[in-house]
């Protein structure tokens, strides 16, 4: 299993703005091979931002990086640029190759 997980430092005035581009996005998650589940989950209210992280759950590594080049992602990346007023720099990548599972 492979965890994809992207942190945004959201500005606060911008959450439901930010909760709602997702909630509006076209997804084609569903139709990749490999995908498992995606949450998008809100974190801590810090002094100057809201801290969330999309969270997508692959069978592995490779499939996600099949995911990373192909079409469908493109197609879902396409505007991301028209957000960025609403978070304070880029989102951070982190990934994870699970080694234990229960």
């Amino acid at each position: 299993m492979f965890v994809a997980m992207n942190r945004f430092r959201v500005l606060p005035e911008a959450a439901d703005a930010f909760e709602e581009v997702w909630r509006n996005r076209r997804s084609r998650l569903g139709q990749v091979p490999g995908f498992r589940s995606f949450h998008l989950l809100r974190g801590p209210l810090r002094e100057d931002h809201v801290l969330y992280a999309s969270h997508t759950i692959w069978e592995d590594e490779a499939a996600f990086a099949a995911w990373t080049r192909s079409e469908a992602f493109r197609e879902a990346h396409r505007n991301a640029g028209d957000n960025r007023p609403l978070y304070m720099g880029p989102p951070e990548f982190e990934g994870f190759v699970a080694v234990l599972e229960e």
